[in-house]
């Protein structure tokens, strides 16, 4: 090797150094990282090091952003856990009642307990699509000030995918749980497991297995992912997770579980909700001032109800992302200042099934 090739091997395995020295890590851990780093330094007069240090400075990037200590501070104030869940659904006061309670003891637990030894209890929201079990997640962590991470099972064909896998191969990664963590910058992120009843039948039993861990206040202070392969402490994270039906979730599963039935929107909810909610919002996207689009009050149940029987709100919010397209094009094209969608011209603005 020419001496500015091995000068640049050298600045390349000191960086690693650096990261490491200069990152928070258990000793144990650190302590690995160190040995790989060493075993690079020898590698160097074998020629294998091109390959080897690829290996040992993705596994140290990925180490070095686990928020192994960091945590941000709960805000476990009631009255404002009221206004966030006021601000983002309607109706829906069982739920919310839910949650108010279930803050309550949040608030309750840490007091009389501490950081060191507090559990959250772990909520499955259960309903049909549309009736706003994600959205009541992403709620929670608003109220509580915390991360949130979402991981989406809807789909997911292997166990890896959250566990990680071996670093012994060049691709390898953590699985989403750890990676989630990175992103989220804290180790106490509120985690929404989205859909846990939609992953692939070929690898629902695996994926079982991992959750059990995760849910398991005496497993998850030590998840082990294949790819750090050092136990990652996620007892102080909040789980939250969300389900259509609970028919292929495992026992073990919902035992670790505490149920919230989802309850449908009536279409007077809906009507609500669309003129409160998701019109503003579509109108703010398409630069569209509330005052210029009006929708005369008759021909709501055609916007709710386009296809009959509707628990979610997913058709409506489709229905009216149209509509708004099609008056943001109609006033470019046309030059009008506003839109009136009324009984005689709605077959222009609503979708004909």
């Amino acid at each position: 090797m020419t001496t500015d090739y091995t000068a640049l091997l050298n600045q390349e395995i000191q960086d690693l150094k650096s990261k490491v020295a200069g990152a928070f890590l258990p000793d144990e851990l650190r302590l690995k990282a160190e040995k790989d780093i060493v075993a690079l330094e020898r590698s160097v007069a074998l020629g294998s090091y091109d390959e080897k240090y690829d290996k040992v400075s993705r596994y140290i990037e990925w180490i070095v952003r686990i928020p192994w200590e960091a945590e941000s501070d709960d805000q476990l104030d009631l009255e404002k856990t009221k206004q966030v869940f006021e601000t983002h659904h309607y109706g829906m006061h069982e739920v919310k009642n839910r949650f108010l309670e279930y803050v309550s003891i949040l608030k309750l637990r840490k007091e009389q307990l501490g950081n060191s030894e507090f559990r959250a209890p772990v909520l499955l929201l259960v309903g049909l699509v549309g009736t706003g079990k994600t959205t009541f997640a992403i709620s929670l962590a608003e109220a509580l000030g915390r991360q949130l991470v979402r991981i989406p099972f809807g789909g997911m064909a292997s166990s890896l995918e959250l566990r990680g896998s071996s670093r012994l191969h060049l691709e390898s990664e953590p699985g989403r749980v750890v990676k989630g963590l990175c992103e989220a910058g804290v180790r106490n992120p509120v985690i929404l497991l989205d859909e846990i009843d939609r992953v692939a039948q070929e690898a629902n039993r695996d994926i079982m297995g991992v959750l059990v861990e995760l849910l398991d206040p005496a497993q998850n202070h030590a998840f082990r992912d294949a790819y750090v392969d050092y136990p990652t402490d996620l007892s102080r994270a909040i789980f939250i997770a969300t389900a259509n039906n609970t028919g292929d979730i495992a026992t073990a599963v919902m035992d670790r579980l505490e149920k919230i039935a989802m309850p449908s929107y009536t279409d007077d909810e809906k009507i609500v909700i669309a003129q409160r909610y998701v019109l503003p919002g579509l109108l703010a996207d398409a630069g569209i001032r509330p005052e210029q689009l009006v929708i005369d009050d008759e021909i709501w149940p055609a916007i709710t109800r386009p296809l009959g029987y509707d628990a979610g709100i997913r058709t409506l919010q489709r229905t009216l992302q149209g509509a708004v397209r099609k008056a943001a094009r109609i006033m470019v094209e046309k030059g009008y200042e506003n839109i009136h969608i009324t009984a005689q011209n709605k077959n222009i603005f609503l979708p004909q099934y």
